[in-house]
């Protein structure tokens, strides 16, 4: 039986070329993804730290709070 008969939505061009253009853009997005994940990395470091510093002291009293009981 002809497989496109079974499967009509799939595409498999005879010349590879067409693929040329999927594998760029796919390229670029995934750059982008990774250029995104390592802002937010850095961001959410950043805060963290920010965090750290103003509630330092009331951190330190909740920990000791915690290893006396």
């Amino acid at each position: 039986m002809n497989m496109y008969i079974l499967m009509p939505f799939l595409y498999f061009p005879e010349d590879k070329t067409e693929y040329i253009p999927a594998v760029i853009s796919l390229v670029i997005f995934m750059s982008l993804a990774c250029v995104a994940m390592y802002v937010f990395y850095k961001k959410s470091k950043k805060d963290e730290e920010e965090f750290n510093k103003k509630y330092n002291e009331q951190l330190q009293r909740a920990n000791k709070t915690i290893d006396e009981k």
